[in-house]
């Protein structure tokens, strides 16, 4: 389930709330009741890592695997027979 944040704007208090993706709303402020009770726009709980990401294989330019170019006596078949 995720959490949602909101923020009275009456009283100020914001609050994290734990709600199924079907609930509605929470529609009044816990603290003084106020209809004014609005849900934030925030960042989501979970990362991209690892290989195959954009921020780690293609942000800086082209990948490993097509930058390696057969030199001039042999070629590069990726099998590691020592071939290269």
């Amino acid at each position: 389930m995720p959490i949602y944040e909101y923020r009275c704007g009456a009283c100020g208090v914001a609050k994290e709330h734990l709600q199924k993706l079907s609930d509605a709303p929470v529609a009044a402020c816990p603290e003084c009741g106020s209809a004014d009770y609005s849900k934030l726009l925030s960042a989501p709980g979970f990362q991209l890592k690892g290989s195959g990401w954009y921020a780690t294989d293609f942000k800086g330019g082209s990948s490993s695997a097509s930058s390696s170019t057969p030199s001039a006596g042999g070629h590069s078949c990726g099998a590691g027979c020592g071939c290269d």
